[in-house]
């Protein structure tokens, strides 16, 4: 159980010019005299500000939230809300249960989808509905982090896709899309990369030059590329694509926040690290007002601003981001997805510069734990969790075992990423460190 503690500010005038109905019923309640309660309409509409943790000797399970009441006449929330409504009508026009599996993959709660999808396709009567069904069950086990039951959903759905459809329908582009998104999180970043340029071939036949799923697939390649270390090539794509988003979509959609996370990514492995932090910000602004409290897209947000934070050795503001990233994620996913295994190695890395080696240690060997579970066994992260385990063991002054960890990072690595990768020369420069040690 958790407890929380709503602390609302509410101006009257707003409520006055909204038309929002409210009553106070302090005097009316069970416990009369002993309650100030106030009863707002069901449609009444807060902004989530902050969210803080409660300091108790006691538990650690004790959170306040910060609401402020927000006019149903805000322009950008009407905006956003018809936008998500069209979208959730054109992705699910079946009402009932299949509007809201969508939803809740939207607000990211895909375990929740998936059992909704799962009953769903089994009461499915025609091809669109199971190839629809397939897709979107794909996407709640890929949310989850278990990939080759994604894999098999999406190409299910690509399969009867290809049967139904002529060859260049932009459905098929979506298949290959989240197929690409797949090959991307299990660490094969030339399927992904094949897989995305197909998506994003077949939309622009298909398509109008500015619509908004062409983004996405300028999206995947700027992530492939990113991944590979080619940041010019990553920031090109990822430019189109908030092009693209900023033309077709409402100011605060998440999608651009997504975007703004991506740029800001790029930034920060190019070392501009005040352009990632600028990026990284607007981002989490936007997921702030857009997104529920605990979805996992905050938590990457916050991670992100941690990591800029920790390159800049500002290592308690590192530490904060990162542990709020790892509170959020706690709650929004799976004990074992990889995304706690990233916080962990996050976290470490803090504790490691801050000389903290055995609080480093316990989060590294918490984050290959995980890995170890989850991800394939020459993913690239698994080589992360190898190097930063063997660079604790370094400082430690046991040799011997840092040079073992390099090496199993070593040998990951050389088969999952192209040779002039910075990770490569990296983990070289640790074993020849290691080995003038010994």
């Amino acid at each position: 159980m958790v407890g929380i503690l709503f602390i609302m500010t509410i101006d009257p005038d707003v409520c006055t010019k909204s038309k929002i109905s409210f009553a106070d019923v302090s005097q009316v309640g069970f416990f009369e005299g002993k309650e100030t309660e106030i009863l707002f309409t069901t449609h009444t509409i807060f902004r989530i500000d902050k969210i803080q943790q409660i300091h108790d000797d006691h538990t650690d399970r004790l959170w306040k939230v910060h609401l402020t009441l927000v006019g149903n006449d805000n322009h950008e929330l009407n905006t956003l809300t018809a936008h998500v409504r069209d979208e959730v009508n054109l992705k699910a026009p079946i009402r009932g249960w299949s509007q809201l599996a969508f939803i809740l993959l939207k607000v990211g709660e895909p375990a929740k989808a998936k059992k909704l999808y799962k009953i769903l396709l089994q009461k499915a009567s025609s091809d669109k509905e199971r190839s629809d069904y397939n897709h979107y069950l794909g996407w709640a086990y890929n949310d989850i982090g278990e990939y080759s039951k994604a894999l098999t959903s999406y190409e299910r759905s690509l399969e009867i896709r290809k049967i139904a459809l002529p060859p260049n329908h932009p459905d098929w582009a979506a298949s290959y899309l989240k197929i690409g998104s797949v090959y991307y999180n299990m660490g094969e970043y030339s399927k992904a990369l094949s897989s995305y340029e197909r998506s994003l071939e077949i939309r622009k036949i298909a398509l109008p030059p500015n619509h908004p799923d062409l983004a996405g697939s300028y999206e995947g390649i700027g992530l492939v590329y990113n991944n590979m270390g080619e940041y010019s090539k990553a920031l090109s794509s990822y430019e189109r694509s908030l092009e693209i988003k900023k033309i077709a979509l409402p100011p605060n959609h998440p999608d651009l926040a997504a975007s703004y996370n991506n740029i800001g990514l790029v930034y920060y492995n190019m070392g501009e690290y005040s352009k990632a932090l600028s990026s990284y910000e607007r981002s989490l602004e936007i997921r702030r007002i857009a997104l529920p409290p605990n979805h996992p897209d905050l938590a990457s947000s916050y991670g992100n601003i941690g990591s800029v934070y920790y390159s800049m050795g500002e290592y308690s503001k590192a530490l904060s981001s990162y542990e709020r990233s790892l509170e959020i994620q706690k709650i929004a996913l799976p004990p074992n997805h990889p995304s706690l295994a990233a916080s962990y190695n996050n976290i470490g890395n803090v504790y490691k510069d801050m000389g903290e080696y055995s609080k480093a240690l316990s989060s590294y060997e918490r984050a290959l734990d995980i890995d170890k579970k989850v991800l394939p066994p020459n993913h690239p992260d698994l080589a992360t969790d190898y190097n930063n385990i063997g660079s604790v063991y370094y400082n430690m002054g046991e040799y011997s075992k840092a040079l073992s960890y390099y090496e199993k990072a070593q040998d990951i690595w050389k088969k999952s990423l192209p040779s002039n990768h910075p990770h490569i020369a990296l983990v070289k420069r640790n074993i020849e460190n290691v080995k003038k040690k010994m």
